[in-house]
């Protein structure tokens, strides 16, 4: 089996050993990658959350590819705002903040770094960062983005209330494909989304199947309409978890940060070499074998983010 991981926060600090504003452990960075090869993963896609986020995922990305190493996994990226962030819009004047980020992208397209328009949305779970109205504002400027750039674009919703499904299906005609990234909404936001067109996509991570319920929703999703992630340094599948009863794949010798040993996981910092209990759990939730269902979610993803 081989993966690609469509949604991976690399910039995030953990990778270097710093929780929290303090330095817990050495920068184990290339160790993180190094497992995730072993693990099949080939690609990852590093999620940019603002314009100063998009350029370090670029510079990044762009850093480890030219090492040429086999080692390591190509990486790509997403340039975009996330909705708890979109007060950077008004904050760094909208019209330079849209037109950074357009160079930003149009630049990374050139040699192929920059693959999709996000991580954008709604998010009303966390109003406190940014509120409605502002949020949904931003979310539809950056469809410009999808249009002038031609790429698919990597999507956020948590709590929306049908508001994202709306402003999608409205501007559904600005981009080529879509994916909703770490779903976990009800049946009928499922549905919703998924009526709007072929071209809109969902994508699973841990986050996605916390409850019998989320179990039941992947159920319902057409797996030539499926892609996986792990949403890392977030959204590992807890003992908590209701997909957890079907992890087969586990690491028994991951260490806390606090005792960190070089080579080995960190307890509690999911990573992308975890992708495999994603499909794990949706393999037995949905009765497929995992490696034709290995090979449908690839193909998926290669076609969006890579074939364009």
């Amino acid at each position: 089996m081989k993966f690609i991981d469509i949604g991976v926060n690399l910039t995030d600090p953990m990778f270097t050993g710093v929780y929290h504003d303090k330095k817990a452990h050495e920068d184990d960075f290339k160790s993180v990658l190094e497992r995730s090869k072993r693990a099949n993963v080939n690609k990852i896609i590093i999620t940019g959350t603002t314009l100063s986020d998009s350029r370090e995922a670029i510079q990044l990305a762009r850093k480890f590819n030219q090492l040429n190493d086999d080692n390591f996994p190509k990486l790509f990226c997403t340039v975009g705002v996330h909705p708890t962030r979109c007060n950077e819009f008004e904050e760094q004047g909208a019209d330079q903040y849209l037109s950074d980020l357009l160079d930003l992208v149009l630049d990374g397209r050139k040699d192929g770094t920059v693959v999709a328009i996000g991580e954008c949305g709604l998010d009303y779970d966390r109003l406190k960062f940014c509120d409605q109205e502002t949020q949904k504002k931003y979310f539809i400027k950056q469809f410009e983005l999808a249009k002038q750039s031609q790429l698919p674009m990597f999507l956020h919703n948590r709590n929306t209330g049908g508001d994202f499904a709306k402003i999608l299906k409205e501007n559904c005609d600005m981009f080529l494909n879509a994916v909703v990234h770490s779903f976990d909404g009800p049946e009928q936001e499922l549905e919703d989304i998924l009526s709007i067109g072929p071209h809109v996509f969902i994508g699973i991570n841990g986050c996605s199947l916390k409850t019998n319920e989320n179990l039941n929703v992947i159920k319902k999703i057409p797996i030539d309409r499926l892609m996986i992630e792990t949403d890392a340094p977030w959204c590992d599948i807890r003992p908590s978890h209701a997909g957890y009863a079907h992890i087969k794949t586990k690491f028994a010798d991951a260490k806390k940060k606090e005792r960190f040993e070089m080579g080995k996981m960190v307890k509690g910092r999911n990573e992308p070499a975890c992708i495999n209990q994603v499909l794990e759990v949706i393999s037995a939730t949905i009765n497929q074998e995992q490696e034709s269902l290995a090979d449908t979610i690839y193909e998926n993803t290669d076609k969006v983010f890579f074939q364009q």
